[in-house]
């Protein structure tokens, strides 16, 4: 499947901060689409989204990552788009590199490709490094094939796989479930390198325990799943 159009999904809450760069940022590439899921923040990020040049759509309370990622899909695929990346909206990941996920897919064909932050390491906080790992080691095991870094939010998919993915589980969980689910299905998945970026005042969205947890029960889930089947 040749990717004609493209488009890139960012999802924020309060992100005021960097949004507009971000947007910014992605227009330079040249999408097709570009949507802003403002989910449900109380500062101006769904203005500056859509100042920058964004299409903006606005969730009323905060959803969570789940949800405004199906919501935002469901917006591609209405605008017919062959392929979405998507970006989060706090400024660590480096639109310029949304090309090297074209080029990944041109290459491979694989349909779904997930950024690597992981050949380079250095400057990237000592608990979220070991988080990643534990992670990766975890899905790497129940999915049988190997990503490199199954939390990064940077990532490409093809629009055919986009109505499975959207069956996946909603909060920041649903990232890791969209890969036992598509693992499972034999959709093929791989990894691309991108840059690792980390500045001050930047907070991650991932804490440890928390996102332990609910690792637990996407697993708990996908074994469910897997008796029923």
């Amino acid at each position: 499947m040749n990717i004609q159009r493209y488009g890139v999904l960012i999802c924020a809450h309060n992100e005021a901060d960097y949004i507009g760069s971000v947007v910014r940022s992605v227009i330079n590439i040249n999408p097709s689409e570009i949507v802003v899921v403002d989910d449900g923040s109380t500062d101006h990020t769904a203005a500056l989204a859509q100042q920058a040049g964004a299409t903006v759509i606005r969730n009323r309370k905060n959803l969570g990552k789940g949800s405004s990622l199906k919501r935002g899909f469901k917006i591609m695929l209405e605008k017919g788009v062959d392929a979405v990346v998507v970006v989060d909206g706090d400024s660590q990941h480096d639109p310029n590199e949304i090309p090297l996920f074209l080029e990944a897919y041109e290459r491979t064909g694989i349909p779904i490709l997930i950024g690597s932050r992981m050949s380079n390491t250095q400057g990237m906080p000592f608990m979220r490094k070991w988080t990643n790992r534990f992670f990766a080691l975890v899905l790497n095991r129940l999915m049988k094939i190997y990503v490199a870094d199954p939390p990064c939010g940077f990532r490409f998919y093809r629009a055919d796989v986009l109505p499975f993915i959207m069956s996946s589980e909603k909060q920041f969980a649903f990232e890791f479930d969209v890969l036992l689910r598509a693992a499972s299905r034999k959709i093929r998945i791989d990894s691309v390198r991108i840059s690792t970026i980390y500045v001050d005042k930047r907070h991650s969205h991932i804490e440890f325990f928390r996102d332990t947890w609910l690792l637990g029960r996407v697993i708990r889930n996908h074994f469910l799943r897997t008796k029923q089947i």
